[in-house]
């Protein structure tokens, strides 16, 4: 599989190469304070097979934490395009960023529930995890 995609602006862009080693709704707070409330929907991508192809991007990852995961987004709109998380071996894009996000077909797991918000929904029949899958 062969994915592209980018921020709102267009300063920064991607391609990310291989088979999806996850696609998930997430709903730990992180991820609600990235998306404004909601949970984010994930697709994790093979680290090997992910570049940038125009810009760079920011990063930040909190200091108060031992293993902090590291996001990255654009400088100047401010997208939120993916997270490096410690132990993940891919990367997390953000499906929102993809060119074409009907590739991501809908979340084979819900994760991080124990932080779900009673306004969250999960599709009927999706896995779901408190924190992660064992």
């Amino acid at each position: 599989m062969a994915l592209e995609g980018g921020c709102y602006c267009g300063e920064l862009r991607y391609k990310a190469e291989g088979e999806p080693m996850m696609k998930a709704q997430c709903h730990c707070r992180e991820c609600q304070y990235i998306s404004g409330g909601s949970p984010n929907v994930v697709m994790g991508m093979p680290a090997e097979g992910f570049s940038y192809t125009k810009g760079t991007p920011k990063t930040f990852a909190r200091t108060d934490l031992e293993h902090p995961a590291k996001r990255e987004f654009c400088a100047t709109c401010g997208t939120h395009i993916l997270t490096r998380a410690h132990g993940f071996p891919g990367v997390i894009l953000k499906v929102g960023t993809l060119d074409d996000p009907s590739v991501f077909g809908g979340p084979g797991i819900a994760i991080q529930t124990a932080d779900k918000q009673s306004f969250h929904h999960i599709p009927d029949g999706v896995p779901t995890f408190e924190r992660f899958p064992g």
